[in-house]
Formats: C-alpha cells, sequence, structure tokens
C-alpha cells in the first residue's frame, strides 16, 4: 500500500473553482487525492473565496490576505503561503504559474519537495507591459533552479521549456470530465435554446481574442446567438470595447460556474476558442468532453489540443479569419455533428481526471523518492 502523503497546493485563488482553469484543476485534482487518502491543503485568497467552511471536497481550505493588485495579487499570496507551509509538514508543495517560480525554493527549507505547473508562455500575453514580460520570462526559467520537478500540460510548451532552458519537465494533460445537462433555467434566463446558439468560454483580456468572435458575427448570415462567457478583473476597457458592438444576436452574461456553465456547453451549437496564447486551454478541452464542434485560432498548442477532432481559423485576420469557418458550419449541420463526434471521442481517450490524478501521484512518489532532481540541488549539494 501506497504512503498517504500531506500535499499543499499553492499559487491559484483556491477553492471552490470561481476563475480560470488553474483554480479547476486544483479542485478536481485536490478532491481525487484527497479522495485516495492523501492529506490535502488548498490556500485561497481570502479578498476572492467567500466559501466559508474549513474543508471543501476533502481539502483543507487555508486562507490567507495578499496584495489585491494586478500585478502583486499572486506573487505576494504565494510568498505568503509559502512561509505558512513552513511549519506545516507537507511532503510535496504543488505551485502553479511560472510566475511564482521565484518563491518555490521556500518549501525545501524545511525539507519539503516543491513541484511548479507552469502553464503556457504566460509573457506572450498583451496585458502585461515589457518589465512584466521579462519578469516571466526570467521567472520561467528560474522554474528549473528552485523546484525539484516541473510540469507542463502542453507537449510544444515542454519542448520550449527544453529548447530555450535547456529545462527538463514532466507532461501531464488537463483533465475534463464534466455532466452533460439537458436545457434548463439558465437558457430560459438568457433567452437561448438548445443547439442555436454558438459559445465563448474564457477571460475577457485582450490576448483571449473574445473580439475575434464579435467581430466575426457582424457579418455571418444567421440568426443564431452569440455567447460570450466570462469576466475579468483590471480589464474594464476591453470589456466595455466588447459591449459596444450592441448586437442583440450576442449574449454577455459573464461568469457561470457549476451547473449553468455545465448547461450552457451541453447545448451548444460549436464552441470558438479565440485565444492566441497558452499552453493548453481548460474550457476547449472540457468543450470537446461535452461533445461540441471545436474551432480555435490557430496556434501549435491550440493543434495539438484538437488533434484532427476540430477546426481552425486564421488569427491573424481576426474576425475576418473566423467568419468563414462559422458560416460553413451553421450552413452544414451534418458536419458539426461529424466534429462533435470526434472531439467527444478524443476528450475520453486523451483527457480524463482520474489519469491526470495517477500522473500527479505517481509524480510526487518518484520526487520524495529523489528520482526527480532540482538542478539547485544538485549544485549545492555535490561534495567538491
Amino acid at each position: 500500500m501506497k504512503q498517504s502523503l500531506n500535499i499543499a497546493l499553492m499559487g491559484t485563488r483556491g477553492v471552490p473553482a470561481s476563475y480560470s482553469g488553474f483554480e479547476t484543476c486544483v479542485e478536481q485534482l485536490g478532491s481525487r487525492l484527497a479522495a485516495r487518502g492523501h492529506q490535502v491543503t488548498v490556500y485561497a485568497r481570502k479578498h476572492h473565496i467567500k466559501y466559508d467552511q474549513p474543508t471543501y471536497r476533502g481539502m483543507k481550505l487555508v486562507k490567507l490576505p495578499t496584495i489585491p493588485n494586478k500585478y502583486f495579487d499572486t506573487i505576494v499570496h504565494t510568498l505568503i503561503s509559502s512561509i505558512h507551509g513552513l511549519f506545516q509538514h507537507y511532503d510535496i508543495v504543488l505551485y502553479f504559474i511560472a510566475g511564482n517560480s521565484p518563491v518555490v525554493w521556500i518549501p525545501r527549507l524545511a525539507r519539503q519537495k516543491s513541484i511548479i505547473n507552469v502553464d503556457g508562455l504566460d509573457w506572450k500575453r498583451d496585458k502585461w507591459p515589457e518589465l512584466a514580460k521579462k519578469y516571466i520570462r526570467f521567472a520561467e526559467r528560474l522554474s528549473g533552479v528552485t523546484a525539484n520537478a516541473v510540469v507542463t500540460d502542453s507537449r510544444v510548451v515542454q519542448q520550449y521549456y527544453q529548447d530555450v532552458y535547456g529545462i527538463p519537465t514532466t507532461y501531464i494533460a488537463y483533465g475534463a470530465e464534466l455532466p452533460r445537462k439537458p436545457p434548463g433555467p439558465t437558457l430560459k434566463k438568457l433567452g437561448l435554446k438548445p443547439r442555436e446558439y454558438v459559445l465563448y468560454v474564457g477571460r475577457l483580456v485582450p490576448e483571449n481574442c473574445a473580439h475575434h468572435l464579435i467581430e466575426a458575427w457582424q457579418g455571418l448570415n444567421t440568426d443564431m446567438k452569440c455567447v460570450i462567457v466570462g469576466d475579468a478583473p483590471y480589464a474594464e476597457d476591453y470589456k466595455a470595447q466588447l459591449r459596444a458592438f450592441n448586437d442583440p444576436r450576442i449574449v454577455m452574461p459573464g461568469y457561470l460556474f457549476g451547473e449553468g456553465y455545465w448547461e450552457l456547453s451541453s447545448n451548444a451549437y460549436a464552441f470558438v476558442l479565440t485565444s492566441g496564447v497558452g499552453g493548453t486551454h481548460p474550457a476547449l478541452v472540457e468543450s470537446m468532453a461535452f461533445g461540441n464542434c471545436v474551432v480555435v485560432h490557430d496556434t501549435p498548442e491550440n493543434r495539438e489540443t484538437i488533434g484532427d477532432a476540430g477546426l481552425v481559423y486564421d488569427g491573424r485576420r481576426g474576425g475576418e479569419g473566423l467568419r468563414p469557418v462559422l458560416q460553413n458550419l451553421i450552413e452544414h449541420p451534418e458536419l458539426v455533428e461529424h466534429y462533435r463526434r470526434k472531439a467527444a471521442d478524443r476528450a475520453a481517450k486523451k483527457f480524463s481526471w482520474e489519469a491526470v490524478t495517477d500522473a500527479y501521484e505517481a509524480l510526487f512518489y518518484d520526487v520524495l523518492q529523489g528520482r526527480r532532481v532540482a538542478r539547485f540541488e544538485t549544485a549545492v549539494s555535490t561534495p567538491k
């Protein structure tokens, strides 16, 4: 029987998931690890998580303060969490987001092992000024020094870390297993009919390019609705630009999680991912698992995710590149059904939360047994 581990998950906003893919990963992974008999602690940001119970789905919650600022929110909270964790006797501390790598060494002061999931190439995002981009690239390089192991959820990003920094990483895919829901109160509230809307889900920030979909919609010959699900702090100007289109066919309900999100995803005509940056996008993987026909911005990471189970558009042309792809799908529902089947089959084979949990658990044991050792540890421990 395998050893029960004391595991901490740091670097995200916390659970219950109510923001992005990393929070969903923490909830899905953490709850499964807890169900397998491990002690799991999730560090949450006090100003973001309003859930008032000490545990959630078997995970212990530790809420700590931070500076609620675009640039300092994440790293300050992760620093405080890391210091708190020094005294909790964790076996493994799993961090998320490459920008946290400068503090990932802290658990090792208490002989705890640290692992970081670096996500995609965040410095490509337009929201960051040049100085922030330089910091993120510095943090990417540092991840291979401060952590005992580095995780990527994309083969493209894995190759980037090897080619650019010489950092070996462990590839672990993102999971997607969510319940399909029949049409219900969410569709009714938003005035939607099943299979008569195209769906976008994501943060409403410029680099996620939701404007591509809205621009494409302006020239489409259709009565279908376009549903833009999402929000974002610190992006008021961009959100105002999206709402300024004032098209009655475009619905922007803000964030939706849980059953409302499941219902929308289960009954869409198609799903569009417009983002041109990042690694594996959770909303895309989940939409494939819901059996949606998916259309993605043509990037290596997005092509890796969909394989031959979806369609791509030229993101360099914005809405002009997306519009003909959507018009063709609207005019050919049989093509939509074909890609529905392919997407669902690919998601079932490739993206499973149980398989993801198996992979993380195996990595934890490998790291504890010294089979994956960071260069920092090797450098300082080798006798002279």
